[in-house]
């Protein structure tokens, strides 16, 4: 009974906090409403006896994804009034996309709960005195291991991709020069001076 309750209640959360984070006017809000359905997501998880996939969306996208993207919309001078100008305009794509969407899920939904998975997809055999995160690592790194080393690639491509397309080297600005800073000799790190007794340094020779 009680994990029933749990379920509707984070169910409902979810939704609504998803929908929430489409129709709130503030992006900080729409921020704050992605976490809090991440944290629902995660405790249906939890209720599923998936735990290490709740660990990884908590800690992943609610400590990495999530707080990034707050900190990048609360830095960034966007105009929001322009971004609600159009939005009215692209509702009635964005409508027929999520239609499409919809009836899509409706159909692999009512396909697996009446005729089970597809036939390339056979269960894994799993010791039951196997804790849930060896489970998904010896399937992962013996039957998927390439797909995943082909995922990591891609991921590095693309932020090295981000990395290059973002990069602006801006004028009159001075950088750090590590090859000079390492290969420089004594005779322009250090300057020899026989200032007088009792007059001090002038600035320049300090240059």
């Amino acid at each position: 009974m009680i994990q029933a309750i749990a379920f509707y209640v984070l169910s409902a959360v979810s939704v609504i906090a998803a929908l929430r984070v489409v129709l709130a006017s503030n992006p900080v809000h729409s921020v704050l409403w992605l976490i809090t359905s991440f944290f629902s997501a995660a405790g249906l998880f939890v209720l599923m006896g998936a735990e290490f996939l709740a660990m990884l969306l908590v800690v992943v996208y609610v400590g990495a994804v999530a707080v990034l993207f707050l900190f990048v919309v609360m830095m960034l001078d966007v105009d929001f009034l322009k971004l609600r100008e159009g939005f009215a305009r692209y509702l009635p794509f964005a409508t027929i996309v999520a239609a499409v969407l919809l009836i899509e899920m409706i159909l692999v939904s009512s396909a697996v709960a009446a005729r089970g998975a597809a036939r390339g997809a056979q269960p894994i055999d799993i010791n039951p005195d196997m804790t849930n995160a060896e489970a998904i690592g010896r399937v992962l790194y013996t039957d998927y291991v390439y797909i995943f080393q082909a995922a990591g690639v891609v991921l590095l491509v693309a932020m090295i991709g981000a990395i290059v397309l973002t990069l602006r080297h801006k004028p009159h600005v001075r950088r750090q020069k590590i090859a000079d800073q390492v290969g420089r000799d004594r005779k322009k790190a250090v300057a020899m001076t026989q200032p007088v007794t009792g007059k001090g340094m002038r600035p320049e020779d300090l240059v």
